[in-house]
């Protein structure tokens, strides 16, 4: 079981200071990409502790009354899917960094040491809290120098779920995966918190990496490559995993450059929170799929009832993609087999793919450069998902442990309950006026404007 103990034990960090880090929550690391099963608080009001999805929770000390937590920006090295890892920065370790788990009321005392190559902050993102205490560089404090420790210190006023990160240089810092989740648990029954079995939480966040490269470009504003949940992309995402008949609560943050409409298969939720708080009941709906906008933050909550291996994403087509390029022609239709005969000659084993859809990149991986992340690589019970990206499995089983966040594996579907292949078919209406399969040729189109050298 990950507890404060072993964490303690499992990683150490080089000091700014050795005297004046002696006074200092020992400042914590974790490198592992898997997902940590709840920190159980060692001391202080007990509260249902959330799974940060391929993350952890910070450890804390009491000292005088005061929760005390010390998060280390730094460069940090993110597997963000098997074989393939990225330097990023982040805290502690890991970009995210960890999630911070407060209980209403608390008295909370941050220490932030830098270790980047230049001045950051660090910004309470949704808390109610002192104008000097928000982080902002050149507004509310001056940017903190590399090699030097601040401390920020308020009282959580209301529960919810929150983000810290910086507001200095941003564009860069962000870009380079600086982030982190922030909940505050209710101190007593709240009347529009409902208590859960399961709580899971993740950041959206998204980069721009070269294929063969392992660093973002931090000048992309809209093309991103990278479409990830807490620095990693399917099939490197955890599932989530649910007892049948068990209240699931999911709590998403964005910190990318667009929104992103998170869709769950199977199951209705509703909207219970956001980053300005809880919804009050009266103001839900049932949905199966959320808009979260640049900067926001969601929790969702639903009754996991339907068994099974239920897909969970974000519904724009090409952030279930990895490593995508943006400038690719579209090949649908095209005859490329003389094309293909040619380049063979400058590159042998060469395969022309797109003419007849990108599925076929899921079962034929093309060599690339080292440390490349592949387009679309997760492998399902059936063969390749064709997904990649934001995207991850809500897996229902019925008899699990309560608490075991072990992956069941695949779903085993009673007899009668899965799709299969059929022999022959009734006639499928057609629609008025269209032009019948029949009738089109789909693979006579030359390329346009071809030449040898192309």
């Amino acid at each position: 079981m990950f507890n404060r103990r072993s964490l303690l034990g499992a990683a150490s960090l080089a000091a700014v200071s050795k005297v004046a880090m002696a006074a200092l929550p020992e400042p914590v690391s974790q490198t592992s990409p898997e997902t940590q099963p709840p920190l159980i608080p060692p001391t202080g009001r007990p509260y249902n502790p959330v799974v940060t999805l391929n993350g952890w929770t910070a450890p804390w000390r009491m000292k005088d009354g005061v929760k005390e937590f010390h998060l280390v920006a730094e460069p940090v090295v993110r597997e963000m899917a098997p074989g393939f890892t990225a330097r990023l920065w982040g805290y502690n370790g890991q970009s995210p960094g960890p999630t911070i788990e407060v209980v209403e009321g608390d008295r909370v005392r941050l220490y932030v040491t830098n270790r980047l190559p230049e001045p950051t902050t660090m910004h309470w993102h949704g808390q109610r809290l002192p104008n000097g205490m928000d982080g902002v560089s050149g507004l509310t404090q001056p940017a903190i120098p590399p090699g030097k420790t601040w401390v920020y210190e308020f009282v959580a006023r209301r529960p919810g779920t929150f983000m810290y990160h910086p507001h200095a240089d941003e564009m860069v810092q962000m870009a380079m995966g600086m982030m982190g989740l922030w909940i505050t648990h209710p101190r007593t029954r709240h009347p529009h918190i409902a208590e859960v079995d399961r709580d899971y939480a993740f950041l959206l966040n998204a980069y721009d990496i070269e294929p063969g490269s392992a660093v973002p470009k931090v000048m992309t504003m809209l093309d991103f490559n990278l479409w990830s949940w807490n620095s990693r992309i399917f099939p490197g995402i955890a599932p989530l995993v649910a007892r049948q008949g068990d209240r699931v609560r999911i709590r998403v943050g964005n910190l990318t450059m667009t929104n992103h409409p998170i869709h769950l298969h199977g199951h209705e939720f509703e909207v219970t929170g956001t980053d300005g708080g809880p919804v009050p009941r009266s103001a839900r709906w049932p949905e199966v799929t959320t808009d979260i906008a640049v900067g926001q933050m969601r929790q969702i909550e639903l009754l996991a009832d339907e068994e099974g291996d239920w897909a969970f994403h974000c519904h724009k087509a090409h952030h279930t993609m990895n490593a995508m390029g943006h400038n690719v022609p579209t090949m649908l239709g095209v005859d490329a087999s003389d094309l293909e005969a040619k380049i063979r000659k400058l590159v042998p084993g060469y395969m022309a793919m797109g003419q007849s859809g990108m599925h076929e990149m899921t079962e034929m991986q093309m060599p690339g450069p080292a440390n490349t992340a592949p387009m679309m690589a997760g492998e399902g019970p059936f063969g390749p998902v064709a997904m990649g990206g934001m995207f991850s499995v809500l897996k229902v089983r019925r008899g699990l442990p309560r608490g075991d966040y072990t992956d069941p594996g695949w779903f085993q579907h009673p007899p009668g309950t899965l799709a299969r292949e059929v022999g022959d078919a009734p006639a499928a209406p057609t629609a008025p006026g269209a032009t019948t399969p029949a009738a089109i040729d789909v693979n006579v189109r030359k390329p346009q404007g071809h030449h040898d050298h192309h």
